[in-house]
């Protein structure tokens, strides 16, 4: 079976990686503003940066990495980046997620049930003493990273975000 990724679709069903990618991003972003709307709701301004100038600094003046994950009720895992290749060609993966170094202190991971937020710095802490319940995937062409089981998330996370009514769906 080809690589899924968190995308729940086979690369090999694009043409090229950039269209996977052009993928990936068009369920990204939509998220990424339902994710600044709720938390906006909650009293929680997020600024997003939009030009690659000010996102390799930071994606937000918060300082909050935003990642969705499709594949999350369905593996019962919450997927953490840790390193990342632009394409699958390329000889080695580079830091990324928790690991890239700009200004974010905060990664929130989830869907549009379910928002968690973790300090970097304790997902660091996790990867660094792998635990036995701690889930390490196989690489796929351009992602590594490893897998925290919900159950865990839920007592981990420094903050949990749940999403009822119609903004289970993304909208309102």
């Amino acid at each position: 079976m080809g690589d899924v990724g968190q995308a729940g679709r086979s690369r090999e069903q694009f043409g090229s990686y950039e269209e996977y990618r052009e993928y990936q991003l068009k369920d990204a972003k939509p998220y990424q503003d339902f994710i600044c709307e709720e938390l906006h709701r909650r009293g929680i301004v997020l600024q997003n940066m939009t030009s690659k100038q000010y996102q390799f600094k930071r994606e937000n003046l918060l300082g909050l990495e935003i990642k969705l994950d499709k594949r999350m009720v369905e593996t019962g895992r919450v997927y953490i980046e840790t390193a990342e290749k632009a394409h699958e060609d390329n000889a080695a993966y580079v830091l990324s997620g928790i690991y890239r170094n700009d200004n974010s202190w905060l990664y929130g991971i989830g869907d549009y049930t379910i928002f968690y937020i973790f300090s970097k710095n304790t997902l660091k802490r996790l990867d660094q003493h792998n635990p036995k319940w701690l889930y390490r995937p196989a690489p796929t062409g351009t992602s590594k990273g490893f897998c925290i089981p919900i159950d865990r998330a839920e007592k981990l996370a420094d903050r949990i975000i749940r999403f009822g009514g119609d903004t289970a769906n993304g909208t309102r």
